[in-house]
């Protein structure tokens, strides 16, 4: 389906356009006046992007949302319908908001340059495709780096066939005072060090050649963060859910940080891993979840019979740092929990990853194209790539033919660990350092320190797409790429 417009229009572009932004002006959609006239057909749903103000630690905070004109953030549908939307932008600047996950006409991605240019401040875009698979999604904006200031929201889409249960959606998110151009600015000093909004991090992601062992350790959490928030709100004063005594209960779980992984701690109760990334998996059992930037857990659990307070935690990578919700069942006392775990987690590895299977996984193919991607970067000055390449309007991109089975090699040549993700298809894991597996169906993919992982996906969605690390200031310094249909 086409993107729909009210009206045609065309506009210059390339002043709006950051390093990520592409420079793309030829790709133009069309933006909307709020005044203009309504259509016949029936109506979108509304998502505003707007400004507000939330407390954090006591202090108030500025912040960028997506919300529906009644509050809700984001969107809840069901598969079969059509996903359509009108973005409209209520901020001072330009945006435009990416569907993570779904398979959308390539114009209506939501990446500047690439798909369309940004939404120009009092105007708006409308989207319109089917929706033709359910599961856990989010939107965020990828003008900038406006999704440091927490432009991001749930997108859920649920079989209406499927039984019906509690859900309890849980967005995680990592918070600084510092505005993100100077977080940004600071990590990109020649000569760094610490100080506010950001850490030393990454200290040897410029020897390329280092082998993982001995007392070498994977670098962590290059930015030092203020707070890290669950459904906007800290543990000092978290979201309180009723649930029921001896009943059931899903958890959707959307790492929208920019920069921060974690480790989902159930605490007393287990629970069943059941989907990653939207896609269900043969289920696993267990207390605790790694979740890197950008994936999704969806977790199934049963409380026990009785009264009972069950904090749902997300720790932070290498570090005690922790937030997240509680969940009360009867009339049982809820306590606070602290902000520091007991000690510190363990950096994020394969343990998982290597036994999650797909419950419907691709076809058994030989692959027809592999593209080997090489993750590469230096910490003086802050440079990542792929490749060796920093992206520039310029960067040409990875061809496929439509039809094609592609595999995408992921080698990581340093020292952090990059969550890389692509836009417009979903893949399966099919190798890790050379163990080939019929993994876990996702569209982003943890690929840690000296490793290599392999992903393959069906170039079944014509266009021209984004393949980066979810890294908000590794993307923004050049670690992404495009694969383009030819």
């Amino acid at each position: 389906m086409q993107f729909r417009l009210n009206a045609f229009c065309s506009r210059g572009t390339t002043d709006m356009f950051s390093r990520r932004a592409f420079l793309g002006g030829s790709l133009a959609t069309c933006a909307t006046s709020f005044a203009r006239g309504q259509t016949s057909e029936p109506q979108p749903t509304i998502l505003r992007l707007e400004r507000r103000d939330i407390e954090v630690n006591g202090k108030a905070a500025s912040i960028l949302d997506i919300r529906q004109p009644g509050g809700m953030l984001g969107v809840e549908t069901e598969v079969g319908k059509a996903f359509r939307v009108r973005v409209e932008n209520h901020l001072s600047e330009p945006s435009l908001i990416h569907w993570h996950g779904l398979k959308p006409p390539w114009r209506q991605d939501g990446v500047p340059g690439i798909s369309s240019p940004p939404i120009a401040p009092g105007e708006s875009a409308d989207y319109d495709f089917p929706l033709t698979f359910d599961g856990t999604f989010f939107m965020h904006s990828h003008q900038g780096l406006q999704e440091q200031l927490l432009m991001s929201a749930p997108l859920i889409i649920r079989d209406p066939q499927a039984p019906k249960q509690q859900e309890i959606i849980i967005e995680l998110a990592d918070f600084s005072f510092t505005p993100p151009e100077e977080i940004y600015a600071g990590l990109r000093k020649p000569a760094m060090g610490v100080m506010s909004g950001m850490s030393m991090g990454a200290g040897m992601a410029d020897k390329p050649d280092m082998k993982m062992g001995g007392d070498a350790k994977p670098d962590l959490n290059d930015v030092k963060y203020d707070a890290f928030l669950a459904n906007r709100r800290t543990l000092a004063d978290p979201e309180v859910t009723k649930v029921e005594a001896g009943g059931m209960a899903l958890l959707r779980i959307i790492n929208g940080s920019a920069m921060s992984a974690y480790h989902i701690d159930l605490g007393q109760i287990e629970g069943d891993l059941v989907a990653v990334d939207g896609h269900a998996v043969a289920p696993i059992r267990a207390r605790r979840f790694p979740i890197a930037p950008a994936q999704r857990l969806d977790i199934g659990l049963i409380f026990p019979k009785g009264p009972g307070a069950y904090p749902i935690l997300a720790i932070l990578e290498g570090d005690r740092s922790q937030t997240g919700v509680i969940l009360v069942a009867g009339d049982a006392e809820v306590r606070r929990a602290p902000e520091l775990a007991d000690q510190a987690s363990a950096p994020l590895d394969f343990d998982l990853e290597s036994r999650l299977r797909a419950e419907d996984p691709l076809a058994a193919q030989q692959a027809d194209r592999v593209h080997r991607l090489e993750l590469t970067g230096a910490m003086s000055g802050y440079q990542w790539s792929i490749n060796g390449v920093a992206y520039t309007k310029d960067t040409p991109p990875l061809p496929v033919f439509a039809g094609e089975r592609v595999e995408l090699v992921f080698v990581n040549r340093t020292m952090m660990s990059h969550p890389m993700h692509l836009h417009g298809h979903f893949f399966q894991v099919v190798d890790i350092n050379g163990e080939r597996f019929a993994g876990a169906m996702r569209d982003t993919v943890l690929v840690p320190p000296k490793t290599t992982v392999t992903v393959a996906f069906d170039a079944d969605n014509p266009g021209w797409w984004a393949l980066h690390c979810h890294l908000l200031y590794h993307m923004e310094a050049g670690m992404f790429t495009t694969i383009r249909y030819v």
